[in-house]
């Protein structure tokens, strides 16, 4: 007679092949653009270039994913980040405060937009579409107020740094030359890989005490075996050019942070339930107007982080900063399947529908394809994810 095991009871959790598809199309682009590029995409270099350049539109998509999943939009982020970059370029360079407080002021500034935006919206209940489209003309407008159709240039080196900066070589380097790797890259990428194996691990073995859904063995061990071959084949590339960049810790520990808030928190349970259905959730006595209020407060907070990172990257501030930001952001989100009607997406396929259209631009520039078929290419693939959401959703309806 056969026997079961009480682990053998315990039932298997579907595998998500949306987020699964996500991830499979940006391997899939990745490898295209290689081939196309003979290589050149993932030099060292480029790697390097693939994170500075868009640091802006992964810090944005992770603010963005949090107010779509809540049922609204914001338009405006594209202009809080201009006149961000240049209340903190005016801040060190004319009222002569360090960098440090700078960033203080931005990222205060930064909530003090999204309280702005979300009293209006939460609290007197104008839709957040019309809210922020209000916002991004008032803010653009405040730019050129700040800059009088000027630029602010001769920032502060630490200042700069903090965009297109690498953290020391502090642990010396291995070879000589243009062959030498950094050592901290490679020991902070095992560290990464160490981390994430862990987390897995404990967050599965708990799902198993509780009689929890719990991933298959085969899919839990070849999703991790294949994420930690990417993070170190990553940081060995990134250990030949300089290092590890600055902003690739700043954005490790916001992609950690909301992972956290938005799955581990009330606070995400609220965001979500707000937007899978907000009379249901009204009914369950949900604070809505204060979860919303807090929405756009974040979403300020990390559109002032943008603006320095914007501003540090670029060397200075400009009246033209942050144009179609918004833009980018919204469609990495989309990309990265989050669903038009709310309630529905994660902060890890926000970043993955970042680095498809940051991988895009890359490698297209590389390919010195003009910039209206540039456009034109991200619309397409745009359209076709959104267009994915709704065909699985209607599929799904049907089972």
């Amino acid at each position: 007679m056969s026997t079961t095991t009480p682990t053998s009871k315990l039932p298997k959790m579907r595998v998500d092949l949306r987020q699964y598809g996500i991830l499979a199309a940006l391997a899939v682009i990745v490898i295209l653009f290689q081939i196309l590029t003979d290589g050149r995409l993932l030099l060292p270099g480029n790697l390097n270039n693939l994170i500075q350049q868009n640091a802006y539109v992964l810090i944005l998509a992770v603010g963005m994913v949090i107010v779509i999943i809540a049922g609204h939009i914001d338009l405006s982020v594209g202009s809080v980040v201009a006149m961000v970059g240049a209340v903190a370029a005016i801040s060190m360079s004319q009222w002569g405060l360090p960098w440090w407080a700078a960033v203080i002021i931005s990222l205060l500034l930064g909530a003090a937009v999204g309280a702005w935006q979300g009293f209006w919206v939460a609290f007197v209940g104008i839709p957040a579409f019309i809210v922020t489209l209000a916002g991004m003309l008032l803010f653009r407008g405040l730019t050129l107020v700040f800059l009088t159709g000027g630029t602010i240039n001769a920032l502060p080196g630490e200042f700069n740094a903090i965009g297109g900066g690498w953290l020391p070589e502090a642990l010396g380097t291995i070879g000589e030359g243009r062959g030498s790797r950094d050592i901290l890259t490679i020991v902070l990428g095992v560290l990464a890989v160490a981390m994430l194996i862990t987390q897995q691990a404990r967050s599965r073995a708990k799902q198993r005490k509780l009689d929890l859904p719990v991933e298959r063995s085969a899919s839990f061990w070849i999703k991790n075996g294949v994420a930690a071959v990417v993070i170190l084949a990553l940081t060995f590339q990134l250990s030949a050019y300089r290092g590890t960049p600055i902003i690739l810790i700043i954005l490790a520990v916001l992609i950690l942070l909301f992972t956290f808030v938005l799955n581990q928190t009330v606070f995400g349970r609220h965001v979500y339930a707000i937007g899978g259905n907000l009379f249901a959730a009204q009914m369950s006595g949900v604070k809505t107007s204060w979860i919303n209020f807090f929405v756009f407060v974040n979403m300020g907070v990390l559109a002032g982080l943008a603006g320095v990172v914007t501003t540090a990257r670029a060397g200075g501030a400009v009246a033209s900063a942050g144009q179609s930001f918004e833009l980018d952001a919204i469609a990495a989100v989309f990309i990265g399947g989050a669903a038009v009607t709310g309630g529905v997406g994660t902060v890890i396929g926000a970043v993955i529908g970042a680095l498809i259209m940051g991988v895009l631009n890359m490698g297209l520039s590389i390919l010195s394809v003009d910039a209206a078929w540039q456009q034109t290419i991200k619309g397409l693939v745009l359209l076709l994810a959104v267009a994915f959401d709704v065909m699985s959703k209607r599929r799904a309806g049907r089972r």
